[in-house]
């Protein structure tokens, strides 16, 4: 049977193409049968209004990938949550290590929580879908939903579509949603998020001190000799 596989690549993706709906990328591939080829779509990447037309016209079901942390911040309503990573909770010495260094670094400053790969996802899927079913899988930056689609597509499954560079293309509105953040922000967290607001708070002090200095200068002066003297 002869397929034609799409790669797409967001500027974060490790699949790397950047196209909005990756159409302009095929690769064929397959054997001839009797006369002819038998051509079979496997996985579209397209963009969020492309998307919503998938979800609205042609009726395919809306299946998030990512992790519960994600997930619950925001998502599109009335989606199906099959993560394809799960928090790794095991407590063997190795793990407990990475654990660690997890949390120390990408953890902090992302608010990425420390996972593996969820061994009961494509069973999962099965459990609610047929391999005929029209799928939208959906993570935040692209990589987890092209993921997903591969191993779906090697269990059989041939209308699955993703979003080229994941909810974090999506702008305010596109879909409904719940949870507290919109959905292009659901990635955020950890240190990063104050970031903005500590770089405001300090520009606007900088700002009146260089005000301050302009408009009164002889008080500057007085105010910077009654500083301590490093000598």
């Amino acid at each position: 049977m002869a397929g034609i596989t799409c790669y797409g690549l967001s500027s974060h993706s490790l699949l790397g193409l950047g196209s909005e709906s990756c159409k302009s990328l095929l690769v064929v591939k397959g054997k001839q049968r009797g006369r002819g080829f038998q051509i079979k779509a496997q996985v579209e990447f397209v963009n969020a209004e492309e998307a919503k037309k998938l979800v609205g016209v042609e009726g395919y079901a809306v299946v998030d990938v990512r992790d519960k942390t994600q997930f619950e911040r925001a998502h599109i309503k009335n989606c199906y949550h099959v993560p394809l990573f799960i928090e790794n909770t095991d407590n063997d010495i190795r793990t407990i290590v990475k654990r660690q260094l997890h949390n120390n670094f990408a953890g902090l400053f992302f608010g990425l929580p420390f996972t593996k790969p969820n061994p009961e996802f494509v069973q999962s899927v099965k459990s609610q879908f047929s391999p005929q079913s029209k799928l939208l899988l959906v993570c935040q930056e692209g990589l987890r939903s092209a993921a997903a689609a591969e191993r779906l597509e090697r269990a059989g499954y041939d209308n699955i579509a993703c979003i080229t560079s994941g909810l974090q293309t999506v702008k305010p509105g596109t879909f409904d949603s719940v949870g507290s953040k919109e959905l292009q922000d659901a990635g955020k967290a950890g240190l990063v998020t104050i970031q903005g607001k500590i770089s405001a708070v300090l520009g606007t002090v900088l700002i009146c001190a260089l005000l301050f200095v302009t408009f009164f200068p002889d008080q500057a002066e007085q105010i910077l000799q009654m500083a301590p003297s490093s000598n």
